[in-house]
């Protein structure tokens, strides 16, 4: 059985498109099953001068990245709020490669980026779906969290880290959010599309 792994991930550009130098960052929940346990972990990165289509991009190249490591591949589905990450992998990114990575209107933006993400995505089953942010979703909202402290901050972590996601999730229910919000659920149900979809 291909072993699977659900990500959540996000982007974040403190004054995107404003003059000057914009600090950015992305993060990702990123949760496997090992045995009957979820396990979960963070990952975040963070750039000098950013905009949140490239954090969007360098977000997940590093996602999967990660998940390449042990050169297992995986059914992966990979959660974003971004419509310019989602569609192009899923609209764009077939025609650009049909017309030699170039668009009816010229060249594309951040090519080099899209090149490495369909390099780094390709070893495993990806299923890409979008969500929109900041609309309650438990771990849309926790990814961006890990997002907005990465570019604040300007911190990277190394590799996968232990999440704090249990606490943040603990901490938003003593504010009355999230109270129904099974998360174990929430990933069964992700995974189980997964296997449904093979």
């Amino acid at each position: 059985m291909t072993p699977i792994a659900v990500v959540h991930a996000d982007e974040s550009c403190l004054g995107n498109g404003r003059d000057g130098r914009n600090p950015g960052g992305a993060g990702a929940l990123i949760e496997v099953r090992v045995q009957k346990e979820t396990v979960r972990r963070d990952l975040y990165l963070s750039a000098a001068d950013t905009t949140n289509n490239r954090m969007a991009l360098c977000g997940a190249i590093a996602t999967f990245a990660l998940l390449s490591r042990k050169g297992k591949r995986l059914r992966v589905a990979y959660v974003s709020d971004s419509e310019y990450l989602v569609k192009g992998m899923t609209e764009w990114i077939p025609v650009w490669r049909e017309r030699g990575w170039r668009r009816k209107g010229g060249a594309i933006e951040n090519l080099a980026l899209w090149q490495k993400l369909v390099q780094v995505s390709e070893r495993h089953d990806v299923s890409w779906q979008w969500v929109r942010g900041h609309a309650g979703h438990a771990k849309n909202e926790y990814a961006d969290v890990l997002a907005v402290r990465a570019a604040q901050d300007q911190m990277t972590s190394d590799g996968a880290v232990e999440s704090g996601f249990d606490e943040w999730l603990d901490r938003r229910r003593t504010k009355g959010q999230f109270l129904n919000y099974d998360a174990d659920a929430a990933f069964r149900e992700l995974a189980s599309q997964l296997e449904t979809e093979r």
